[in-house]
């Protein structure tokens, strides 16, 4: 008998979360993000899941809010005899069920603990999810608690990217060529921009945060450049150019996740939606190179788009270091 498909049993778990009434009408069901890192499985699975629940009936998408319980949905829902627990993201580090701090107070606040919880709902819901409000309530304290750590929300999000660059860490023993370590570097970027979606478009290349934990990321890439005749201009130029490609490419991320969410289909199977208005688009001949492209079919997919494109510019930052090379006296 073929084993059921990953995202049918997942289905099958929230579906008996729901029937049983601990997720009632009106509450928010895991996200995506949540799903694919709980169960450990792809976005495209996680897709799935909410697809087949909305299908059945049993949730709904909420602008501003996610995928909700149906109003319908929570009928056999018993009372409980005491408030099911939240579905939101815990910090790093915290443990359901772990033992109270000495003397039963709940764990002291710090700074560490309130940009590690900022960070996890950011990474589970979106930047937008993201207040002092919120995080305090994640954090069970008081939301003016947060201010004797954190000046303001302006000061959180800088220590929100601060924290989420810090955790790079560089090969003490790197590649000899330049163009292997650009790669290693603009790899690293990408996974950090992939593991949290809201990194990316909160980071400013014009205004450029003074980010610590970014510091090895531009001390690496100046170092595979440096001594190959390059004048300064052109090497902190090269910096800056890969760095905003990889940004570039990856502030599609977190509004591809939203869509998938939202929509609770995968970008092909978005496409395939479209594809009878481009066929009509096409139909009179205006575009015959277009036509014939997209009849043969084309398979997009972002990382394989980010890779295209690094190596496309390290060609031409190949063409510069060597003519550098060529005129050093």
């Amino acid at each position: 008998m073929p084993q059921e498909p990953p995202y049918r049993r997942i289905a099958a778990v929230l579906r008996r979360r729901i029937e049983s009434g601990e997720l009632g009408p009106g509450d928010r069901i895991p996200s995506t993000r949540e799903i694919a890192r709980q169960w450990g499985v792809a976005m495209a699975t996680a897709t799935k899941v909410i697809a087949e629940l909305r299908h059945e009936g049993l949730v709904r998408p909420v602008s501003g809010v996610g995928t909700v319980v149906g109003s319908a949905a929570g009928t056999r829902r018993p009372a409980p005899a005491a408030p099911p627990a939240r579905s939101a993201p815990k910090a790093p580090g915290t443990t359901p069920g772990a033992p109270p701090v000495p003397g039963g107070a709940a764990a002291p606040l710090s700074r560490e603990r309130i940009v590690a919880t900022a960070i996890a709902v950011a990474d589970a819901e979106g930047l937008e999810a993201v207040s002092m409000r919120r995080v305090a309530n994640e954090l069970e304290a008081a939301t003016m608690s947060l201010y004797r750590h954190v000046a303001d929300k302006d000061e959180l999000l800088t220590l929100m990217m601060d924290a989420a660059c810090s955790g790079w860490r560089f090969p003490a023993d790197h590649p000899a060529g330049w163009r292997e370590r650009l790669e290693l570097a603009a790899r690293l970027l990408w996974e950090t921009f992939r593991r949290h979606p809201w990194l990316a478009p909160a980071l400013s290349v014009t205004r450029p945060q003074l980010l610590t934990g970014a510091l090895p990321f531009t001390e690496w890439v100046l170092q595979a450049l440096d001594g190959r005749g390059l004048d300064g201009q052109t090497h902190f130029t090269i910096h800056i150019t890969l760095f905003n490609y990889v940004r570039g490419t990856a502030i599609n991320i977190e509004p591809e996740v939203v869509a998938e969410e939202f929509t609770g289909l995968t970008s092909d199977e978005w496409m395939d939606t479209q594809e009878s208005q481009l066929r009509e688009a096409l139909s009179a001949g205006a575009f015959p190179t277009l036509e014939r492209i997209a009849a043969a079919g084309y398979d997009f997919d972002l990382d394989m788009l980010f890779e295209f494109g690094l190596q496309r510019l390290l060609d031409g930052f190949a063409a510069l270091v060597d003519g550098a090379r060529h005129h050093r006296p």
